[in-house]
Protein backbone atom coordinates (compact mmCIF):
# COMPACT_ATOMS: atom_id res chain seq x y z
CA UNK A 1 0.00 0.00 0.00
CA UNK A 2 3.31 2.29 -0.31
CA UNK A 3 2.10 3.94 -3.61
CA UNK A 4 -1.42 4.07 -3.45
CA UNK A 5 -3.48 6.93 -1.08
CA UNK A 6 -4.87 6.56 1.25
CA UNK A 7 -8.32 7.12 2.95
CA UNK A 8 -9.56 8.05 6.63
CA UNK A 9 -12.17 5.78 7.17
CA UNK A 10 -13.28 6.13 10.59
CA UNK A 11 -11.51 7.65 13.60
CA UNK A 12 -11.75 6.10 16.73
CA UNK A 13 -11.43 7.15 20.51
CA UNK A 14 -8.87 3.88 21.16
CA UNK A 15 -6.69 1.34 19.43
CA UNK A 16 -8.27 -1.88 20.32
CA UNK A 17 -11.39 -0.21 18.05
CA UNK A 18 -9.23 0.46 15.42
CA UNK A 19 -7.29 -2.79 15.53
CA UNK A 20 -10.81 -4.37 15.88
CA UNK A 21 -12.39 -2.63 12.85
CA UNK A 22 -9.37 -3.14 10.85
CA UNK A 23 -9.63 -6.75 11.31
CA UNK A 24 -13.09 -6.94 10.47
CA UNK A 25 -12.11 -5.28 7.05
CA UNK A 26 -9.21 -7.66 6.48
CA UNK A 27 -11.31 -10.47 7.15
CA UNK A 28 -13.23 -9.10 4.13
CA UNK A 29 -9.86 -9.02 1.80
CA UNK A 30 -9.62 -5.03 2.48
CA UNK A 31 -6.01 -3.89 3.51
CA UNK A 32 -6.42 -1.55 5.74
CA UNK A 33 -3.90 0.63 8.14
CA UNK A 34 -4.18 1.70 11.65
CA UNK A 35 -2.35 5.26 12.04
CA UNK A 36 -1.53 6.75 15.41
CA UNK A 37 0.42 10.07 16.11
CA UNK A 38 2.21 8.41 19.91
CA UNK A 39 5.46 9.56 18.84
CA UNK A 40 6.79 6.05 17.81
CA UNK A 41 4.66 4.90 21.63
CA UNK A 42 6.86 7.19 24.10
CA UNK A 43 3.53 9.57 24.16
CA UNK A 44 0.94 7.25 24.46
CA UNK A 45 -1.68 9.97 25.19
CA UNK A 46 -0.35 12.19 22.44
CA UNK A 47 -3.55 10.38 20.30
CA UNK A 48 -6.37 11.93 22.21
CA UNK A 49 -5.92 15.32 20.11
CA UNK A 50 -6.24 13.58 16.87
CA UNK A 51 -8.19 9.86 17.27
CA UNK A 52 -6.64 6.59 15.72
CA UNK A 53 -7.06 6.63 12.11
CA UNK A 54 -8.22 3.92 10.41
CA UNK A 55 -7.31 4.25 6.27
CA UNK A 56 -7.71 2.03 3.42
CA UNK A 57 -7.20 2.45 -0.40
CA UNK A 58 -9.50 5.18 -1.89
CA UNK A 59 -10.50 1.79 -4.44
CA UNK A 60 -11.75 0.22 -1.39
CA UNK A 61 -13.30 2.97 0.96
CA UNK A 62 -17.23 1.96 -0.37
CA UNK A 63 -16.58 -1.81 0.11
CA UNK A 64 -15.11 -0.74 3.97
CA UNK A 65 -17.81 1.70 4.72
CA UNK A 66 -20.40 -1.19 4.21
CA UNK A 67 -18.45 -3.87 6.14
CA UNK A 68 -18.30 -0.97 9.33
CA UNK A 69 -21.53 -0.84 8.56
CA UNK A 70 -21.10 3.04 7.83
CA UNK A 71 -22.60 3.27 4.16
CA UNK A 72 -25.69 5.09 3.14
CA UNK A 73 -28.72 2.79 2.52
Amino acid sequence: MDDERLIVVRTFLNRMEAELARSALEASAIEAVVAVDDAGGTEPGLWVATGVRLLVRAEDVERAEDVLGLGCD
